[in-house]
């Protein structure tokens, strides 16, 4: 029986301040090395495939915990990611405790324990009395007791990524069958690993430029501007969404948002053109927004063949009242959001219009309203309140409810609240307030027109 320590580490893992990190496992005899020469073990093709399915980093880890207990069966099983000082960086465990994470600033075993024999010696480890390990320093109080241990490192790229642990065989104790079989399963595990990194990179990657074709922020004054831009959940990372702010040459504030058809390369670089030949169109055309983007269209047209996406262009122009007229356009484009304080925020709904690439011949309206002092506009992109589970009505009022208990707030905060989630889609977010003094006593903006 293993002893139990009431002090130390879990009895794989040396000392912890909380015992060990969800790991499993549990040591006996002693190490044996790898026996060289035997024939080759072939993981079943299920277990192959389960593991290379997944492209999420942290969903690999985890699975090839859950495939290599189903494969070995064991009542605990762990995959301990090393951080290249003699210690632990994650934990992915099954059976007992919960993943934990030192980025998260949970704490990992020590590696000073039975934990840390791989670390220090990297070849296969069986055990069948892990308490009779010379490492094995027992279990906290509120750790069940493991009695034998299997467990082999994983390497990725030529260099020890980690180690899977695996303890208390169902029926039984290890066999050295079962040690070719994790040994094999490694193998599989370290190429996954190595791919999902990859993939992770890649995303990245994609994020990064995506960001960097969206235009920094210009100092406008009498406007407060917040932006933001959310990748999806999932990769990949880029898509055509686009926010842009600019001064015309009339001093009115020119507002756009859009979205290309596409989530890849090439629908980026489309947003990339569209965004860029906007700015051109309307410091020349200038007004009314239908017009800008009509001849938005028209360009994207003859030039590219009449790329697909939805467009909402809008002016923004300080009246004496205190408050702003806002007039804009919509090429198939989700409605702006009015948010003041004190009132339920709501939607600008209008005729949205045909989107970019569709019909060229068909007239494109304009509508405008009244923006009271200290309200703010808000244009977005359909991820914002579009998702495989929420209906779109419901995602709409679920923008709605955040922006009304957020109105009275400072813009930023009610940005990250509208984005305090997970998105299917990417998002962009543009909003802005009129930073005009309020008007005197006696008459407020509301809602203007609508036409």
């Amino acid at each position: 029986m293993a002893r139990r320590s009431s002090a130390g580490p879990a009895g794989l893992g040396g000392a912890t301040g909380r015992g060990d990190a969800g790991t499993a496992g549990r040591p006996g005899p002693g190490p044996r090395p790898a026996a060289e020469g035997r024939g080759r073990v072939d993981v079943p093709l299920d277990a192959v495939l389960r593991i290379g399915a997944e492209l999420d980093l942290n969903a690999v880890l985890g699975t090839i915990v859950d495939v290599a207990m189903r494969v070995v069966p064991s009542k605990y099983g762990a995959l301990a990611v090393l951080d290249g000082s003699g210690g632990f960086s994650a934990m992915f465990s099954r059976g007992y405790c919960s993943d934990r994470s030192a980025a998260r600033g949970e704490e990992l075993p020590h590696g000073t324990g039975l934990l840390g024999e791989l670390i220090r010696n990297p070849r296969p480890l069986r055990l069948d009395d892990l308490s009779a390990h010379p490492n094995s320093v027992g279990f906290p109080l509120d750790h069940p007791l493991m009695t034998t241990l299997l467990a082999v490192p994983i390497t990725v790229g030529g260099t020890i990524y980690g180690n899977l642990y695996l303890a208390d065989r169902l029926g039984g104790t290890y066999t050295q069958e079962d040690e070719d079989m994790l040994v094999a399963l490694a193998r599989v595990a370290g190429v996954a690993i190595e791919n999902a990194d990859l993939y992770r990179r890649l995303g990245r990657i994609t994020e990064e430029f995506q960001r960097r074709l969206l235009p920094p922020m210009p100092h406008i004054e009498g406007c407060e501007l917040e932006t933001r831009y959310r990748t999806a959940t999932r990769l990949p990372n880029i898509g055509g969404d686009w926010y842009d702010v600019f001064r015309l040459p009339d001093g009115v504030t020119c507002l756009s948002v859009g979205d290309v058809m596409g989530h890849d390369a090439r629908a980026a670089t489309i947003m990339a053109q569209i965004s860029n030949m906007l700015r051109v169109v309307a410091y020349y055309r200038r007004e009314p927004p239908s017009d800008i983007l009509h001849d938005l269209d028209q360009v994207l047209h003859d030039l590219h063949g009449g790329p697909m996406a939805t467009v909402l262009v809008a002016r923004l122009r300080p009246i004496p009242s205190g408050a702003a007229l806002l007039r804009w356009s919509s090429a198939g484009h989700l409605p702006p959001l009015l948010v003041a304080p004190g009132e339920r925020a709501a939607f600008l709904r209008t005729e949205p219009g045909l989107p970019l690439g569709v019909d060229l011949t068909v007239p494109r309206p304009d509508h405008h309203a009244e923006i009271p002092p200290g309200a703010a506009v808000l244009l977005y992109t359909d991820g914002l309140v579009e998702h495989h589970d929420l209906h779109l009505e419901d995602g709409m009022a679920r923008l709605v409810e955040i922006a009304t208990a957020h109105a009275g707030g400072p813009l930023a905060k009610l940005c990250d609240a509208l984005l305090d989630a997970d998105f299917d889609d990417d998002v962009t977010l543009l909003a802005v307030r009129s930073r005009s003094a309020p008007q005197p006593a006696g008459g407020r903006g509301g809602i203007g027109h609508l036409s």
